[in-house]
C-alpha cells in the first residue's frame, strides 16, 4: 500500500527580518583554573612524575595498571601496592592527528597512541612525535621525553618518540615546594575562546550601557504583554511573543531579595562581608543581580531604594560592568505590596 500526501509542500525556512540596529560582536575568553587534591594514590604518581619516574599500581590479581588506579579493580579497595614501570613502551594502537589544534601537544602533525609501558599490563594515552604517519605502526617502541619543569601532571611527559632506550629526565626546574603530607594539589588551567555575537535586543542594551543609559523593552502580547524586561529580550521567555518597543529606564530601583557574602574565595575582588542583591529597576517587571555597597552589609534590606554608581565615563565599555554597584538613596523603603510578586 502506498501513502500519498495531498498536503502542499511548504518551505521549512522561516523568514527572519533584518535587524534594525548594528549587531555587536566581540571575542570572549573564559578562563577557569581547576584546582584539586589528587588523593593518596595519584599524589604518589604525581610526585614520581616530578622526579622523572612513572608509577603503576599492582592489583590483587597481579595486573599492573599504569597510570595507577585509585581503587583495585579486583577488590574495590584503595590501591596501596605502587610499583615503578618503564619510561619505554609499545604502541598498541594509534591515530594520526594531521591538523593539531592550539592546545594540543605539538604544532606539527603527530599521533595519539595507546602505549603499554614496560612492566605494565595496561596502556596509557599520550602523544607520539614521529616524522610522518608512515613512521607509525602498532608494535613500535617509543620512549618518554620529559619536560624540564615538572609539576605532577601527565604533561610532565612532553611526548613520546620512537626509541627503545629510556631517555634520562633532566633535573626538575619547576621549583615546587615539597609535599610534606604526601598529598599533591594540582591546578589545571581551562580556557574557551569564542566570538560572541549579541542578539538585536542585547546589542541595543549594550550600546546603551556604553552611553550610560539603561534600555529595556516592553513585550507586545501573550502572557507577558506590557511587561518591561531589563536587560531587554528579543522575545518573551514565557511564550515567545515579540517585543513591542524599547524603553529608556532610570538607574534607580529597589532591592527585592539579597544575600550577604561572608566567605572569601579565590579571585574575590571585594572584601567580605558584602551584599549581592536582586535590584528591580523602576518601571521594570523583572529584577537583575548586582552589588549593594556604600553601606554596612547588615543594613541592606528588602524594599531599600538604591541608585546605580557608575564608573568614570572614560572607562565605559559595552558592559554592565560600567555600573560599579548600587548604593542606598536614603529614600523611604518601598511597600512590600509593590514588589512582592518579584520576590
Amino acid at each position: 500500500m502506498e501513502f500519498v500526501s495531498t498536503s502542499p509542500i511548504t518551505d521549512p525556512v522561516a523568514e527572519v527580518p533584518a535587524p534594525t540596529t548594528t549587531i555587536l560582536s566581540a571575542p570572549l575568553t573564559n578562563n577557569f583554573d581547576y584546582t584539586r587534591s589528587l588523593g593518596p594514590v595519584l599524589s604518589q604518581f604525581a610526585l614520581a612524575l616530578r622526579a622523572g619516574r612513572i608509577l603503576g599500581s599492582r592489583s590483587a590479581d597481579g595486573r599492573i595498571y599504569a597510570p595507577p588506579v585509585e581503587f583495585d579493580p579486583a577488590t574495590g579497595r584503595l590501591s596501596t601496592d605502587l610499583v615503578e614501570v618503564g619510561a619505554v613502551g609499545t604502541v598498541t594502537g594509534w591515530t594520526w592527528e594531521s591538523s593539531p589544534a592550539g592546545a594540543q601537544p605539538a604544532a606539527a602533525p603527530f599521533a595519539w597512541a595507546l602505549i603499554r609501558l614496560d612492566g605494565a599490563d595496561t596502556a596509557l594515552l599520550h602523544a607520539v612525535l614521529a616524522p610522518s604517519a608512515g613512521a607509525m605502526s602498532t608494535g613500535m617502541r617509543v620512549r618518554a621525553v620529559w619536560r624540564a619543569a615538572r609539576t605532577g601532571l601527565i604533561t610532565d611527559i612532553r611526548h613520546f618518540e620512537p626509541g627503545d632506550v629510556a631517555a634520562e629526565a633532566p633535573a626538575n626546574t619547576a621549583g615546587l615546594p615539597g609535599e610534606t603530607d604526601g598529598n599533591v594539589i594540582v591546578t589545571t588551567p581551562i580556557a574557551t575562546a569564542i566570538t560572541h555575537s549579541a542578539s538585536e535586543a542585547e546589542s541595543v542594551y549594550l550600546a546603551g550601557m556604553a552611553r550610560g543609559k539603561l534600555i529595556g523593552n516592553r513585550m507586545a502580547a501573550g502572557v507577558d504583554e506590557g511587561r518591561v524586561y531589563f536587560p531587554p529580550r528579543d522575545v518573551s521567555p514565557a511564550d515567545g511573543a515579540p517585543a513591542a518597543e524599547y524603553v529608556d529606564l532610570p538607574d534607580t530601583g529597589i532591592v527585592t531579595t539579597f544575600c550577604i557574602v561572608n566567605v572569601p574565595f579565590q579571585g574575590q575582588k571585594i572584601k567580605p562581608p558584602y551584599v549581592a542583591a536582586y535590584v528591580l529597576i523602576d518601571g521594570t517587571d523583572i529584577p537583575f543581580l548586582h552589588l549593594i555597597l556604600d553601606c554596612p552589609a547588615d543594613e541592606v534590606r528588602m524594599g531599600m531604594r538604591v541608585k546605580a554608581v557608575w564608573l568614570p565615563d572614560d572607562q565605559w565599555e559595552h558592559s554592565m560592568g560600567n555600573i560599579s554597584h548600587f548604593r542606598p538613596t536614603g529614600e523611604p523603603d518601598a511597600d512590600y505590596d509593590s514588589y512582592q510578586e518579584y520576590v
